[in-house]
């Protein structure tokens, strides 16, 4: 026992620094992304001198320097000889409700209310009276927007606050991977929105290969990885979207493959088992962090994909694929035991495009006779492990379970 322990404490001969190898380390330069980056500080100027700025959204698919871009942004906010304004960050994967993103903003920048206790009401009218104190601006930048639970009462909170504000005003910078994430919004808070919208694009394959070149120098011993696997692990990632994270986990496991093995060199052979792993870890990680109505759609395909539907599944080949509106209906029963308001067909339709987009599922239209034209869906992963997954973040917080 003693000496597998030991084991676990050799010196690797492959990992000078693995922090560097991290999806969530932000290097002092973003390559290919100065122009992102140029376009962000350009739309908050007008906040940062004082004047109420147009609201900024940033969109891209996972794995496009979003959120290390704004937090470089951040960053270099902070640094400045600022006195007009103050800016907030706020992770919504943490604070996914309009109380803990007032809470979070309020402890931020008002000390006494930094513990909880103050309800909606008092922590927005302090926020009011303190931004007017001197006529600041708040910006108050969003991650992950959509997760949040109250959207609309979140989003015309902040929004609505400028009509209140009689000296100052409140920017917000909104980050999403989804595009279409407004068109799920009440019109009421559509209306309140002016802003910019800023789309990341994903990565090519030089560009992955020029990003993991730049982290292999540090993150890996020299020698430990070649030109050929840095292309591989590039080409695969840039293959399945352009996902800079899908990339770094495809190296990583690559490197811990051959930590195993005792060897000082990451192969492609590596490199092409490892990219079946970090795939799926990938996938997982996005399925987690959905915005609710998506992820109780995915958690109706898989149920039906376990337990079968009213109709017999449809089968292409070898593989089954389930009648989307069949999952619409199972989707409403679901939302609706956990007393949330189903979203309409059409967004349900844009849902499913999404999802596909991120290679969640896939789906082909069917031709006659297969009760009229209509898609057909299938789970691109393990149905179990996807059930198993959502149970235990947004149903587990409800206390309830589907069937």
């Amino acid at each position: 026992m003693a000496e597998a322990f030991a084991d676990l404490f050799k010196d690797s001969k492959i990992f000078l620094d693995r922090k560097v190898l991290s999806p969530h380390y932000i290097p002092d330069h973003l390559l290919f992304r100065d122009k992102q980056i140029e376009e962000i500080e350009k739309a908050l100027t007008p906040s940062l001198r004082g004047e109420r700025g147009r609201n900024v959204f940033i969109f891209g698919k996972t794995g496009t320097g979003k959120t290390s871009c704004i937090k470089q942004v951040v960053e270099r906010i902070k640094q400045l000889p600022i006195v007009s304004a103050r800016i907030s960050y706020v992770n919504c994967r943490v604070y996914n409700s309009r109380y803990r993103v007032l809470s979070k903003i309020a402890g931020d920048h008002i000390p006494m209310y930094a513990k909880r206790g103050y309800g909606i009401i008092d922590i927005y009218e302090k926020l009011i009276s303190w931004i007017e104190e001197d006529g600041k601006v708040l910006v108050v930048v969003l991650d992950e927007i959509d997760i949040v639970k109250d959207l609309d009462d979140l989003v015309y909170t902040l929004t609505r606050a400028n009509s209140d504000i009689k000296s100052g005003g409140i920017t917000v910078v909104g980050v999403s991977n989804n595009v279409s994430f407004k068109e799920g919004l009440d019109p009421r808070s559509v209306s309140t929105l002016y802003e910019n919208d800023l789309v990341f694009p994903p990565y090519n394959s030089h560009e992955l290969a020029s990003i993991l070149k730049d982290r292999s120098e540090k993150g890996f011993k020299e020698n430990a990885i070649d030109e050929a696997s840095i292309n591989l692990a590039a080409a695969l990632a840039a293959r399945e979207g352009g996902d800079a994270r899908l990339a770094l986990k495809i190296v990583t496991k690559a490197g811990e493959l051959a930590d195993e093995k005792g060897t000082s060199a990451i192969t492609v052979d590596e490199i092409t088992y490892a990219a079946k792993f970090a795939e799926e870890e990938i996938a997982y990680e996005v399925i987690n962090t959905l915005p609710e109505h998506q992820k109780l759609v995915v958690y109706a395909i898989a149920l039906m994909s376990i337990h079968g539907s009213k109709y017999k599944k449809l089968s292409e080949g070898t593989e089954s694929y389930i009648l989307s509106g069949e999952i619409f209906n199972r989707y409403v029963s679901i939302a609706e035991s956990l007393h949330a308001e189903p979203k309409s067909s059409r967004l349900y339709r844009k849902y499913i495009a999404e999802l596909e987009m991120q290679g969640i599922i896939t789906s082909y239209e069917s031709g006659k006779g297969i009760r009229g034209h209509t898609k057909l869906i299938k789970l691109s992963y393990q149905p179990g492990k996807i059930k198993e997954l959502i149970e235990k973040g947004i149903l587990r917080d409800n206390g309830t379970e589907a069937h």
